[in-house]
C-alpha cells in the first residue's frame, strides 16, 4: 500500500519517519495526503453503497447445534418418532423439548432457550441453510472462508480489507476464544496480515460472586511489559521501523514488511487502550446481571458477550465469538441443556444491551455453527452430522426482525425451500455491511479472488 505527498518523495518521507519522530509525528506530518490516500490500510473505508450494518458480532456454535432441538420446529418429527429414518438408517427422534411461539411474531421456538426467545420479533431465523462439508474441521472452514480446500481469507479478515475499522489503537477483527488449530478461522491468507484477526483468550470462569466485576483473565499474551517504560518501547521501537523502512526503501514493495510496520504500531498503541476495554469492573451490578456474570454456568460466555458490546461500542468492526462442544453424537439430553444454558442468557443481554445503547440498529448480530444434526438418533440419546439442511440466525444490522426464511423438509434434514448456501451467507452478510461480494477482490496469484468465489445470492427478502 503506497502513498503520495505533493512536492515531497518518498525517501524524504522515509528519512522523516527514521529521524526519532515516531509514528504519530509522522502521521501528523501526512494528515492531508492520509486523507486523499491513507497510509493506514486500516482507515475505513467508504462501502460500495449505503450499508445497513457498521459492524458484525459472530457467535459460532462449534460442533453443530441441533437445528431439530432449538429454532427448527418440526411437529412431524414428532408425529413420525421411531419409524425407521431414510436419512441414516437408524430411528427418527423427536425432539425431547416442547417448541412455543413466541413475540408479536410467533415465531417457534424450543424451550431451550427462554431468554433468546423473549427476542423473537427482533430474530431472523434462517432455516434452509446447507453447505458442502459433512466433518467438522472442513465445514468449520468452509464456514469462515467460503473455501474447504484451499487456504483463503476469513469473512471476519474480507470484512475489515472492505471497510476498515473506526479506532486505529484497537485491532479491527477480534477472535474471542477461538479453537485451537483454528488460524484460518480467523486468518488473512493472501490479504495483507494486518487484516487477521487478534486472538484474545478465554476469560478464566470465577467461582466467587464478589469477584464477579473483576477482569477474569481474558488475555492477549504480552500486551504489557513490566521490564520497559512506554518511552524506552517507543525508542525501541522508532530503531527497529527505521531498520523497516530502509529496507523498504531499497526493496520498494515487500507487503510482509508493510504488514510488520502497521501490526508493530498497531501493538504498540494497543497497549493503552486493550486492556482497559477488558476490563469490565466499572460495569455496573445490572449490566452485569443482564450477561449472566455471576460465577454461575453463564459467566465465561457472558463476558465474553459484554466484551464484544465493549469491542464494538470502542471502534472494532467484526468480533467472533466461540463456544464450543455443541457435537452431540451422544448424552444429547443431558449436554445440550448445558450448551445452552451457558449462551442464552448472555446472548440475550447482547440484545438488550445492544438495543438500549442504540447499537443493534446497526450492529449485525450472527448465531449458528458449522452444520445441524440429523432427524434420527442412531443410538436413541444422540444425533449425526447434518450439512443438507440447518438453521443460523441474524438480529439487527439491517435484517427484517421475527421473520422464518426457508425450510427443511417435514423432519428437519435437507433444506427444501428458499437454500441458502453458504455462499449466499456470505454474500448476504457482505451485502448488510455495504459491500458487493461480487466486487470485493483480491488481486492474488494473477487473478482476482473474493469471498464467495464465483457463487452467492444475496438473501434480499430478509433485508429490512
Amino acid at each position: 500500500m503506497t502513498f503520495h505527498l505533493p512536492g515531497v518523495s518518498r525517501r524524504e518521507l522515509l528519512q522523516t519517519a527514521s529521524a526519532g519522530f515516531g509514528y504519530l509525528a509522522f502521521a501528523g506530518l501526512t494528515t492531508q495526503a492520509m486523507e486523499a490516500e491513507s497510509q493506514n490500510p486500516l482507515s475505513p473505508k467508504q462501502p460500495h453503497f449505503a450499508a445497513k450494518a457498521k459492524r458484525v458480532i459472530f457467535l459460532c456454535m462449534q460442533g453443530g447445534p441441533s437445528h431439530v432441538d432449538t429454532f427448527d420446529y418440526k411437529p412431524q418429527l414428532a408425529k413420525d418418532a421411531g419409524k425407521d429414518s431414510t436419512y441414516g438408517g437408524s430411528r427418527l427422534m423427536a425432539s425431547p423439548w416442547e417448541f412455543r411461539q413466541h413475540g408479536k411474531s410467533g415465531l417457534w421456538i424450543s424451550d431451550l432457550f427462554p431468554e433468546v426467545a423473549k427476542h423473537a420479533d427482533e430474530l431472523c431465523l434462517i432455516r434452509s441453510m446447507h453447505c458442502d462439508q459433512p466433518t467438522h474441521p472442513r465445514a468449520m472452514t468452509q464456514m469462515h472462508t467460503g473455501n474447504a480446500q484451499f487456504v483463503r481469507p476469513s469473512l471476519g479478515a474480507w470484512t475489515l480489507y472492505g471497510l476498515g475499522t473506526e479506532n486505529d489503537s484497537m485491532p479491527g477483527f477480534v477472535a474471542l476464544n477461538p479453537p485451537a488449530a483454528s488460524a484460518q478461522n480467523f486468518g488473512s491468507a493472501f490479504l495483507p496480515a494486518i487484516y487477521q484477526g487478534t486472538k484474545v483468550g478465554r476469560p478464566q470462569q470465577r467461582g466467587q460472586a464478589g469477584n464477579r466485576g473483576n477482569n477474569s483473565g481474558p488475555s492477549l499474551p504480552d500486551i504489557n511489559n513490566p521490564r520497559i517504560s512506554t518511552s524506552a518501547q517507543r525508542k525501541q521501537l522508532d530503531f527497529i521501523q527505521t531498520l523497516n523502512r530502509q529496507k523498504l526503501e531499497r526493496e520498494e514493495h515487500q507487503p510482509g514488511v508493510d504488514g510488520v510496520i502497521e501490526s508493530y504500531e498497531l501493538a504498540f498503541r494497543m497497549q493503552d487502550v486493550l486492556p482497559e476495554l477488558m476490563d469490565v469492573s466499572a460495569e455496573s451490578e445490572k449490566t452485569l446481571n443482564l450477561y449472566g456474570i455471576d460465577g454461575g454456568d453463564t459467566d465465561a460466555f457472558g463476558r465474553q458477550c459484554l466484551m464484544a458490546r465493549r469491542f464494538v461500542e470502542a471502534g472494532v468492526r467484526f468480533v467472533e465469538i466461540t463456544h464450543g462442544n455443541w457435537d452431540h453424537h451422544n448424552r444429547l439430553k443431558t449436554d445440550l441443556p448445558e450448551r445452552c444454558t451457558e449462551v442464552d442468557r448472555p446472548i440475550a443481554g447482547l440484545l438488550s444491551d445492544l438495543a438500549q445503547r442504540g447499537l443493534l440498529k446497526d450492529t449485525l448480530v450472527i448465531w449458528g455453527g458449522e452444520f445441524g444434526r440429523t432427524p434420527d438418533a442412531p443410538n436413541g440419546d444422540g444425533r449425526d452430522h447434518n450439512h443438507k439442511g440447518y438453521t443460523t440466525w441474524m438480529a439487527g444490522g439491517g435484517v427484517k426482525g421475527g421473520i422464518s426464511y426457508g425450510a427443511t423438509d417435514d423432519h428437519g434434514a435437507v433444506a427444501v425451500e428458499n437454500k441458502c448456501h453458504i455462499h449466499d451467507w456470505h454474500a448476504t452478510i457482505l451485502h448488510l455491511l455495504g459491500l458487493d461480494h461480487t466486487r470485493l477482490t483480491y488481486r492474488y496469484a494473477g487473478r482476482d479472488f473474493r469471498m464467495t468465489d464465483v457463487y452467492g445470492n444475496v438473501l434480499q427478502e430478509i433485508v429490512s
